[in-house]
């Protein structure tokens, strides 16, 4: 795949002020900025298992390589410049983990020149093993790369890069032959940061120990930033100001928001393809059997869940939910009042499974908390006489609130588990959850921004400690017991009228100072916790 194919977005450096990455990062500061993260930040569509050890460091690779070849191509195409070596460092957490998340495979598939929403599935699944083979990585163009796995992918965890602790650094030595004959070797090397979500930073200092970071992104997303939003907020606080001044639901505002920069009809049709692409992944986790990749041998459930809830050979998730359970079952029977929750766990555990095999899904603000939306999206469009008397409207609203909820966390936290623990992924995922589903059952800003912060207090001090590294234990379980919180805490805040003493902005500041005070072993480094106390099988 040409990085230059039509259609196709590589990242670019974002300008000051028009940084959605940058906002996050904490490169640009909220209050400076004219337009809060949008709802195509948010949600963006990759494979898994982590945004910010997969995705991020597949979009570091994508842009390394467009760089490279923006400065060398014609060289390189004419002979006159060959790469003699090419090297990844993974450091930190990117270091620490970078196996368990398939790190490595994904700086490869980006410098091979493919992106997380797009790479097919069978490249995915063959890249590595055709590497180590092979002992090349083939660039945009067909430039075949000397590339020797065992020594030029370095897992580095005991050294951190000073800006972030997911750092990696791309080196290419090149030999440029003079028209003499001469040969002199040059380095061409770049610093990423993948700083959470799939989002990428680039160092362009020149010391190290001074890190001078730009944001890169999408044209089309440097290019909406360029545009004030109607109803600019930095907090949750004027969120509500903003809502109660020009008598606004929350999905209302964010909307505004979004069609400012962007055509009405592509919002709705993103909007759609988010949730489609959630359903998608459902149904596949559903229909999937067998164990996850990476040493654990944990078995697939939900396929056997979807039976037992009744589900049949060729029927979809949606048809199951009026059928009666399967021989022997009695939890979650037609009868079982708790039912809904069993369809809840069952979404949550197919797309978390998915994302855990490195399949297609939709990042919600992480690719380790993905299972948490769409398991409450699910409950609002199968058990919610909202949801289903308007499916297409009761999920776009819940998108858009959830939206709201989400920016704030990022830019005023964090939402990597590498920063802040596991309450910053999961955690988060669940308050814009919450959110969502009240705003999509008619709740008021202030209901909506009460279901948040239930949600996310009660996520506080969650660590992120996954076994062997891998995005399976206790990530998996861990989602969908966050999406049935996310329905509570929902709940709780219809049944009253939107006033609370714990406001969400106090919720997120506290979570924030708790990553800071959190032992880094808790924070995705798997020298922790439930990483050390469970002995691999």
């Amino acid at each position: 795949m040409d990085v230059n194919t039509p259609g196709s977005e590589v990242l670019i450096e974002a300008t000051e002020g028009a940084s959605a990455a940058g906002l996050i990062a904490g490169h640009v500061l909220a209050e400076e900025v004219a337009r809060p993260l949008s709802v195509f930040d948010m949600f963006r569509i990759g494979i898994g298992p982590s945004s910010s050890h997969t995705v991020g460091p597949m979009r570091a690779g994508l842009a390394f390589v467009t760089s490279l070849l923006d400065e060398f191509g014609q060289q390189l195409d004419s002979g006159v410049a060959q790469i003699s070596n090419l090297t990844v460092e993974l450091f930190g957490s990117l270091g620490a983990t970078g196996r368990g998340h398939s790190t490595d495979r994904a700086v490869l598939l980006g410098l091979e020149g493919y992106q997380p929403d797009t790479v097919p599935g069978p490249i995915v699944a063959g890249i590595l093993e055709r590497v180590l083979e092979e002992k090349t990585v083939c660039f945009p163009g067909g430039l075949q790369v000397a590339f020797d796995h065992a020594t030029d992918m370095q897992f580095k965890p005991f050294a951190v890069l000073p800006y972030h602790v997911n750092g990696l650094t791309i080196t290419a030595r090149l030999a440029l032959i003079s028209e003499g004959g001469e040969v002199k070797l040059s380095d061409f090397a770049r610093t990423y940061y993948s700083v959470g979500g799939g989002f990428v930073m680039e160092d362009r200092s020149v010391d190290p120990a001074n890190p001078d970071v730009v944001a890169l992104a999408a044209p089309a997303a440097a290019e909406a930033y360029t545009q004030p939003a109607p109803y600019p907020f930095a907090n949750a606080n004027q969120l509500l100001e903003l809502c109660k001044e020009h008598d606004l639901t929350i999905a209302d505002l964010v909307r505004a928001n979004e069609v400012a920069s962007r055509d009405e009809d592509e919002v709705d049709a993103y909007l759609d393809l988010i949730h489609q692409t959630m359903a998608e992944c459902i149904e596949a986790g559903c229909h999937t059997e067998g164990v996850l990749p990476g040493g654990l041998l944990v078995s697939r459930r939900a396929a056997g869940l979807f039976k037992a809830l009744g589900g049949r050979q060729g029927e979809t998730v949606e048809e199951a939910v009026e059928n009666p359970c399967g021989p022997g079952a009695w939890v979650g029977c037609e009868n079982d009042p708790l039912r809904a929750m069993e369809f809840v766990n069952l979404y949550a555990l197919a797309v978390n499974e998915e994302n855990a095999a490195g399949h297609r899904v939709v990042t919600a603000p992480t690719n380790g908390a993905a299972g948490v939306i769409p398991a409450v999206i699910g409950y609002l469009v199968n058990f919610c006489p909202e949801g289903k008397a308007d499916p297409v409207g009761s999920v776009r609203n819940f998108l858009l609130a959830s939206t709201a909820i989400g920016a704030i966390i990022k830019t005023n936290a964090s939402i990597a588990g590498a920063e802040v623990g596991c309450q910053g992924e999961v955690g988060s995922a669940s308050a814009m959850a919450a959110a969502g589903l009240a705003s999509a059952l008619g709740g008021t800003p202030a209901q909506v921004e009460n279901a948040a912060e239930i949600a996310m207090e009660h996520s506080l001090g969650l660590t992120c400690d996954p076994i062997g590294g891998l995005v399976q234990i206790p990530c998996i379980e861990r989602n969908a017991i966050a999406a049935v919180k996310s329905i509570n805490a929902a709940r709780m805040a219809l049944w009253g009228d939107g006033r609370h003493t714990v406001s969400l902005d106090a919720a997120i500041e506290t979570m924030r100072q708790t990553g800071v005070d959190m032992h880094s072993k808790y924070k995705e480094t798997s020298a922790g916790g439930l990483a050390v106390n469970v002995v691999e099988c």
